[in-house]
């Protein structure tokens, strides 16, 4: 008998067999071995040790840099392009031989940008006319820009004389006078002149169309700075989790130290009476104003100022941020009047052994939070280190402007 198709299938079936864990691990095993491309076992970095030790280098220090070696540098450039000019005029003349005539208006134009590269004055001297000191530039006075007049200077600021004949003396072409970076102290001259010439033709008590004085303007704008004055901004304590390392003083420490100092001599000798208080305390965000009282004495001793003493603390107010640190510096400096025992004018009453507050110490009053941040993380190259020149340069021009002799 034939078996049947069915019977045949259930005999040629395979019998299932059981399987353990163990072995399904072991076939896996087996079967990632085959598929790998090697068999190294892997191994574990070696990490080079540092062989570096202590602290890192300093930074490159720039040469210490004299304003006699400035100035010899900006005479031997003068020569040169005075050399490279005459060279191009000769071989533009040797070609013009050739070439046809050019029209007169390109020779007009021409001429005149060849007199903007060149300086049309040889040397300046500093000469007393009519009771007064004037910068002249070979025989030619030195003039305002916009009014023409000739720029005359009190007998009592030799100083200041001197440093403006300096600045003209370093130019090396008559175009570079027509930038006022270049020529910071003559701005800053005129703008003490402007102010005169303003109080002395009653500019300030025009009508209304005119607007304001100058005078008035500044005032407005040095007491804006009064409510938020960087030395009356003071950082919020430190955390517990903001430890600082020892020896370390506090950022709000070293702005209380020295907001303190400048507050009670300003209260003392320039404002005696007059209640400043800190505008930006612990966690406020917001700075408060100070009471009325006290605007009107400080808006008044602003607005008794003179023309030159002016000048320089709105230069100080917008070069500090702040109205104390530059007021401070002001009436240490200035040759009248303008405190209790301060100034250039009561100087024979002050002590040898007193120091006398200046240019270094009015710049640290309005960088102590960024000396501070740099003490602590390091200043960034080509701008921490311009901005700390020109703000002494800045003190210095103010300091410059309001000293004198006192009309002795």
């Amino acid at each position: 008998m034939k078996p049947s198709n069915r019977a045949l299938r259930l005999t040629l079936r395979p019998k299932p067999q059981y399987t353990s864990p163990n072995s399904t691990i072991l076939s896996s095993t087996l079967a990632c071995q085959r598929h790998r491309i090697h068999t190294t076992p892997p191994t574990p970095a070696i990490v080079s040790p540092i062989h570096g030790t202590g602290p890192p280098p300093e930074p490159p220090q720039p040469a210490a840099d004299s304003a006699s070696s400035r100035l010899e540098r900006r005479r031997k450039q003068a020569e040169l392009l005075e050399k490279a000019q005459a060279i191009r005029q000769q071989s533009k003349n040797s070609s013009s031989s050739s070439t046809p005539a050019p029209s007169q208006s390109t020779s007009k134009k021409a001429a005149k940008e060849s007199a903007l590269r060149r300086r049309f004055w040889k040397h300046v001297h500093v000469h007393e006319v009519d009771g007064a000191l004037e910068v002249h530039l070979d025989k030619r006075p030195l003039r305002h820009p916009s009014t023409k007049e000739i720029v005359r200077l009190p007998r009592s600021k030799p100083l200041l004389a001197a440093a403006l004949a300096v600045e003209w003396d370093m130019l090396v072409s008559a175009q570079q006078a027509t930038r006022q970076h270049l020529i910071p102290l003559t701005s800053l001259v005129c703008r003490a002149l402007d102010i005169a010439d303003d109080d002395a033709t009653g500019a300030a008590a025009a009508s209304s169309s005119e607007g304001l004085g100058v005078r008035e303007g500044i005032a407005r704008m040095v007491m804006r700075y009064l409510d938020t004055d960087s030395l009356l901004c003071w950082a919020p304590p430190p955390r517990s989790y903001d430890p600082l390392p020892e020896g370390t003083v506090s950022l709000r420490d070293a702005q209380k130290k020295a907001a303190e100092e400048v507050v009670g001599f300003l209260t003392s000798r320039v404002w005696p009476g007059v209640r400043i208080e800190p505008v930006l305390d612990g966690e406020s965000i917001m700075p408060r104003g100070h009471d009325e009282a006290t605007r009107q004495i400080v808006r008044g001793w602003v607005m008794g100022l003179s023309a030159w003493e002016l000048a320089g603390l709105e230069r100080g107010v917008l070069a500090g941020k702040g109205l104390l640190g530059a007021v401070r510096l002001l009436v240490e400096w200035s040759e009248g009047f303008v405190g209790t025992g301060v100034g250039d004018g009561a100087a024979s009453g002050t002590s040898a052994a007193e120091k006398r507050f200046g240019v270094e110490e009015a710049a640290r009053l309005a960088s102590i939070e960024v000396d501070w941040q740099t003490g602590r993380w390091g200043e960034v190259e080509d701008t921490h280190d311009v901005e700390k020149e020109d703000l002494r340069r800045q003190f210095g021009s103010l300091v410059l402007l309001v000293s004198g002799t006192g009309g002795k």
